[in-house]
């Protein structure tokens, strides 16, 4: 087919649609909904899972952490973290013993009224050692991190986080600056980074971190240790890492093959993975729905196109006629059939990049928009058309030129 009988073909495409609008509309309503729906759930689906990595990776994409085990007593159960089964001397273990770990630190968690010259804000302090900010990938935009010497001496200085240091401070500088904590003077060595919300949606920035011999002394009224967050050296040496820290932790606590772990070990980007896996599988039927809906379009497609067949049996007989080959007639009818398709694909990827942005506006999940999920949809419903449109093509190419012309 030279270029001008492609034109020519599209012209005619073009020609019957706008003469049946509505039916023309109708059809592609089907294809339309299809694409529109792949885009828009892969378009948010993208997104969401770069939002769960870039979380991630704000948390310490190889960290690890570790939490006491339950209490039981008289048969009730205190749940994981009530009972008092981690130390200091455990995180100090797991780095010395451990070759798989870089970094390994003990935290204790309360909620304290911070009090500073210019008001007063309620938030989370963290009792830990210098590596705690290591293990979070966490660093020190203003001032200077806590060092050991500041751990070693109990020293009472403290690192702020950025919401917290609005709330006490205002636009001041708080490097350098004093703040009560439960009554407790601290000095503020630092302005930790932003980090905005973690994946459980509460705010990093709202906290300060104390030395937690500090916490333990003037803070805490007890040596609880609530958690040891530790490193992997690698992600691939996470799995190994798990290993020896369950190892090091049940040797320490003197337990028996028998006895069951007096403690948990969570690998975050295991948690990470279990999530993502959910989504891809949510995906993955959402698509195959979309899908289903562009099949049907195409079965749409076909029936209209068999109808256009029989009302245009006169036509295609002159054709025939003034010497148009059957295999020109075949293609005439897929060429309509496919730009059916290709103009509900198109309306079908406005819609859809419309719908991301309305969902991605509305949920807070960013849409995430490549070349390919535009593309392909796209690509996808022509195929579609031009498939379904195989059956009426087929049956008008093999018309009996006589009759047809005799067809009123």
């Amino acid at each position: 087919m030279t270029a001008v009988v492609w034109i020519e073909s599209f012209r005619i495409a073009f020609r019957e649609m706008h003469r049946h609008r509505t039916r023309s509309i109708l059809t592609m309503l089907g294809v339309v909904i299809g694409v529109a729906a792949i885009i828009a759930v892969v378009s948010v689906s993208q997104g969401a899972k770069h939002s769960i990595q870039g979380q991630i990776a704000k948390v310490g994409s190889n960290m690890i952490l570790i939490i006491p085990g339950s209490t039981s007593q008289g048969g009730v159960h205190g749940g994981a973290g009530s009972a008092k089964t981690l130390t200091i001397e455990d995180a100090e273990a797991i780095q010395r013993e451990c070759s798989a770990v870089a970094y390994a630190a003990p935290v204790t968690r309360l909620v304290c009224q911070v009090v500073s010259e210019l008001g007063n804000w309620s938030t989370p302090v963290s009792g830990t050692n210098a590596d705690y900010l290591r293990v979070r990938s966490w660093g020190v935009e203003a001032g200077r991190p806590m060092e050991p010497r500041d751990v070693v001496s109990g020293a009472k200085v403290c690192l702020i986080g950025k919401t917290t240091a609005q709330n006490l401070f205002g636009q001041e500088d708080p490097v350098g600056q004093r703040v009560r904590i439960k009554g407790t003077p601290m000095q503020i060595i630092g302005v930790l980074e932003e980090k905005g919300q973690n994946p459980l949606g509460y705010d990093e920035d709202d906290s300060i971190v104390v030395p937690i011999t500090t916490c333990f002394r003037h803070l805490a009224g007890d040596n609880r240790v609530h958690a040891l967050v530790v490193s992997a050296a690698s992600e691939n040496e996470i799995p190994l890492s798990i290993n020896q820290i369950r190892s090091v932790l049940r040797h320490r606590h003197q337990l028996r093959e028998t006895d069951l772990d007096d403690f948990t070990v969570k690998s975050i980007s295991e948690a990470a993975k279990t999530a993502e896996k959910a989504s891809n599988i949510m995906t993955g039927l959402l698509v195959t729905i979309a899908g289903i809906s562009l099949l049907v379009g195409g079965i749409g497609i076909m029936n209209i196109m068999l109808v256009t067949v029989m009302e245009r049996t006169r036509e295609i007989g002159v054709r025939m006629a003034l010497g148009a080959a059957r295999r020109m007639i075949m293609h005439q009818f897929m060429i309509e059939a496919g730009t059916l398709a290709g103009v509900g694909g198109a309306l079908g990827t406005i819609l859809g990049v419309l719908g991301s942005s309305f969902i991605s506006n509305k949920t807070g999940i960013p849409a995430m928009m490549t070349p390919w999920l535009i593309i392909g949809p796209m690509a996808f419903a022509i195929i579609v058309g031009v498939v379904f449109g195989l059956l009426p093509a087929r049956r008008a190419s093999r018309l009996n030129p006589v009759e047809s012309l005799r067809h009123e």
